[in-house]
């Protein structure tokens, strides 16, 4: 009993899977009943007999998907109990059996039954005696033991065994008669527990033989199928733990994705998965060849910017031809939403055009209004309220008379003799004079200095240039702007008389007044 444990700790400590071509042998313990059918009766299946206990212990080895040679031994009682006059026997046995197993399925099926046929020796003794005389007196040949059972598999390690064994004596004198002309036969139902024992061969160690190892490479930890492949849901011949799309049939191409519209990019990296494109645009079409795909380009028939959304601006103010409301619209120009100029005012002149963009006036004056309507536009007009003249610049003429007073005044202004001191006379004059420039407000005036030709010229050049800037101070002193005044001194260059004479020397000696805008 001691040796039988040992025996199958060893098979617990050796196995790892079922018997197969890489572990080819099996040990088992089996227990149950024996039945005898003979001279004295026929218990066979007969459940009102007594029941005699065996035991074995099996040796197999693997022959083949289908087939084993087994190698049992059993050890027990076998008789009957019969009453008188049919009488009884009782003997303990060992038995010895080589047989030949064929199973009906592979060794990957959790049930599997079989049948076999072999032969051995039954040793009819309690105690086991070799000798050469109790072999003779105490052995039967057991010719042939055939039967059948099956194999159920409980787990990875163990298989649950029930067997009924046939055993066909070559003897008919055990049971101490030999009436009948048939041999003694005996019948065994067992049932135990078989181990596997070896250690298969697993480089890749993915649990598949490397015999059975179709795919004797896998890396580790990859699952695979029951020939060592790994799995492939979809079948596309790319594994699932390479496939990005292991649920959808695809080409190792495109790591097993598919490209439903063959332009290249795996669908799941195409944005038109559905039409073929281009690997710039993500698997989108471009028709018009602009650079944007037809799904995000306004104008997909032609080209366009991508600023647009793929639409053309043939004025290029940058609004789409298909928004543009002014589509002849002049380069530089600013445009609102709709692509037409801007026209601040509204005065129907755009900006560019419109010398006052930010107030109305008609396009006769482009754009600028004329508040005095005198045809001048009031950012030219130097009297903007008051209705002018274009000759002017929008200011009225000087009246007549005054014309003849500014004139009158300017033959009464004198200077000290070679001084550019003002007399004292000529002081009323220029206030006078200071009172008209104050009513035409945007009159200039221009006074001219002039000598006669008595002295040097550079110093009849310079008394005339100072007696006009004394005249231009004096009336700057009476509220007349310096801006509206000039002063310019001419020496004795411009003579409107003759210098021969006094009177035409004393004519020489002027200042002349001169108005204008």
């Amino acid at each position: 009993m001691k040796k039988l444990l040992f025996l199958l700790c060893i098979a617990f400590a050796l196995n790892t899977n079922a018997q197969t071509a890489d572990k080819k042998w099996n040990i088992g313990i089996h227990a149950g009943v024996s039945q005898y059918n003979g001279d004295l009766g026929n218990d066979f299946y007969s459940t009102n007999m007594h029941a005699y206990g065996v035991g074995g212990i099996s040796i197999s080895r693997y022959l083949g998907e289908h087939f084993a040679l087994d190698f049992i031994s059993h050890k027990g009682r076998i008789g009957i109990d019969r009453p008188a006059p049919s009488g009884s026997f009782r003997s303990s046995f060992t038995s010895l059996l080589m047989n030949l197993r064929f199973n009906f399925f592979n060794s990957n099926e959790t049930v599997n039954p079989y049948l076999f046929v072999g032969g051995g020796g039954i040793l009819f003794d309690k105690n086991i005696d070799l000798g050469k005389d109790n072999i003779a007196k105490k052995m039967d040949f057991a010719a042939p033991a055939f039967g059948g059972g099956f194999n159920i598999k409980m787990g990875s390690v163990v298989t649950f065994n029930i067997q009924e064994t046939f055993i066909n004596s070559n003897s008919d004198s055990r049971d101490g008669n030999s009436i009948s002309k048939g041999n003694d036969m005996y019948l065994f139902h067992t049932a135990g527990l078989t181990f596997n024992l070896g250690k298969k061969k697993d480089a890749d160690k993915d649990g598949v033989s490397d015999r059975n190892d179709k795919c004797p490479n896998t890396p580790a930890g990859i699952v695979v199928d029951s020939k060592g492949c790994p799995l492939d849901r979809d079948k596309d011949g790319v594994a699932d733990y390479l496939d990005a799309c292991p649920d959808v049939a695809g080409l190792a191409a495109f790591q097993g994705c598919p490209d439903k519209d063959g332009d290249g990019i795996a669908d799941k990296d195409d944005r038109c998965p559905d039409v073929a494109g281009t690997m710039a645009l993500h698997g989108c079409p471009d028709k018009d060849g602009d650079g944007i795909a037809d799904m995000d380009d306004r104008c997909p028939d032609i080209a366009g910017s991508k600023e647009l959304k793929g639409c053309p601006d043939t004025d290029k103010d940058g609004v789409a031809d298909m928004d543009d409301k002014c589509p002849g619209t002049k380069a530089g120009y600013k445009v609102d939403v709709n692509g037409c100029p801007l026209d601040n005012d509204k005065d129907g002149v755009v900006n560019e055009e419109d010398r006052c963009p930010n107030a109305a006036g008609p396009q006769s004056l482009k754009g600028c209004p004329d508040t005095d309507g005198d045809g001048v536009p009031d950012i030219d007009d130097r009297c903007p309220k008051v209705k002018g003249t274009i000759a002017n610049k929008g200011c009225p003429e000087i009246a007549k008379e005054d014309v003849v007073r500014i004139t009158r005044i300017a033959s009464k202004i004198f200077f000290e003799n070679n001084s550019d001191k003002l007399k004292v006379a000529s002081l009323v004059q220029l206030d006078e004079l200071a009172a008209i420039l104050n009513r035409y407000e945007a009159a200039n005036l221009t006074v001219e200095g002039h000598t006669d030709n008595v002295g040097k010229d550079d110093f009849n050049m310079t008394l005339s240039q100072k007696r006009t800037e004394s005249v231009k101070k004096y009336l700057a002193t009476k509220g007349i702007s310096e801006v509206r005044l000039t002063a310019t001194g001419f020496g004795e260059t411009r003579p409107i008389a003759d210098n021969k004479t006094s009177l035409g020397r004393a004519k020489n000696r002027r200042v002349e007044l001169k108005t204008s805008y």
